[in-house]
């Protein structure tokens, strides 16, 4: 395998860069993000976005389950929405004497769950058994999900009327957090210029299908990890437990997640290794989320604060 180019497949590195061009001509001004939300979904992530209303979050989500072709539910979350409706029902059928499963929209390639923070916490937490083990339980029968499966949510910031916090438990699931914010003058200006973007979205084009997405992500796991890398990301998990502005820092878990977020950055990088650089461009959308705390410091800050005062060996 070449130390420069890991993908082994040129034709799907080829299809790879397509993709990514394709979702910018959407997404306008957001390159970062963009390769940012590739990563996560290569890396077998889900992807939490927040931002106020009317940034660009849905079309994001649209325009990523086009470009991998993967089959596409939208769930609107409201504060009567119930777990059944997302998971699905079992219904008593008259005709057989028996109950029969009836699938939610979460049976899917990629669930948008919409102002997933204007629901109860118990319908919120309807989607964790889903994002954890790929499977739902109803009345006690379990009920795979087919991969690729993905959850992208968006929601609102939490000072805006309505909105219910994400227990830590679900947060910990979405693999990286990120916010589009304004487009800047040049971005907004083709944005009112060019065409609507839902007739944008209607003439995406599939570029990588879901079992080539499956592959990509199989490719992650033979990115290498050097010694001295895997020395800076403990170093990293190990400082946000010792904190002294954080009162829960990041998990075993979250370490796992930020080495897999890396190794699919360095492969849509063009790179057969993670640098240092990887961990630190990933490191504050995988972090801030899930570091609680102790004062009214926000977890992006103190995920700054962390790259900052941890160096490099």
């Amino acid at each position: 395998m070449s130390a420069t180019m890991p993908l082994r497949d040129e034709h799907l590195s080829q299809r790879l860069g397509a993709a990514i061009a394709q979702v910018n001509q959407v997404v306008l001004g957001k390159p970062r993000q963009v390769k940012l939300a590739f990563a996560c979904l290569i890396a077998g992530g889900h992807l939490l976005l927040e931002d106020v209303p009317g940034v660009g979050k849905t079309t994001l989500a649209h325009a990523l389950a086009a470009t991998f072709a993967l089959a596409f539910q939208r769930v609107q979350f409201t504060s009567d929405l119930l777990p059944s409706d997302i998971i699905g029902v079992s219904v008593y059928e008259r005709e057989t004497s028996q109950f029969r499963f009836h699938p939610g929209p979460i049976f899917t390639g990629l669930l948008l769950a919409d102002e997933i923070n204007r629901a109860s916490p118990k319908t919120q937490s309807a989607l964790l058994e889903a994002m954890a083990e790929y499977q739902v339980t109803v009345d006690g029968q379990t009920h795979a999900l087919t991969p690729p499966f993905f959850v992208v949510a968006t929601q609102n910031p939490l000072d805006v009327n309505g909105t219910f916090p994400l227990p830590d438990s679900q947060l910990d699931r979405f693999m990286l957090r990120l916010s589009l914010d304004y487009p800047d003058a040049a971005a907004e200006r083709a944005l009112l210029t060019g065409s609507d973007r839902r007739d944008l979205l209607a003439q995406l084009t599939p570029q990588i299908d879901a079992q080539a997405l499956l592959a990509l992500h199989r490719q992650t796991h033979a990115i290498t990890a050097s010694s001295a890398l895997l020395d800076y990301l403990q170093a990293l998990l190990s400082a946000s437990r010792r904190h002294r502005e954080v009162q829960v820092g990041l998990s075993p878990r979250a370490g796992l997640a930020l080495l897999g977020a890396a190794r699919a950055w360095a492969l849509l990088s063009g790179r057969a290794h993670v640098l240092p650089e990887d961990i630190q461009t990933l490191f504050v959308p995988l972090a801030a989320h899930r570091l609680l705390p102790v004062r009214g410091t926000d977890g992006e800050t103190l995920a700054r604060q962390l790259l900052a005062e941890v160096a490099v060996d």
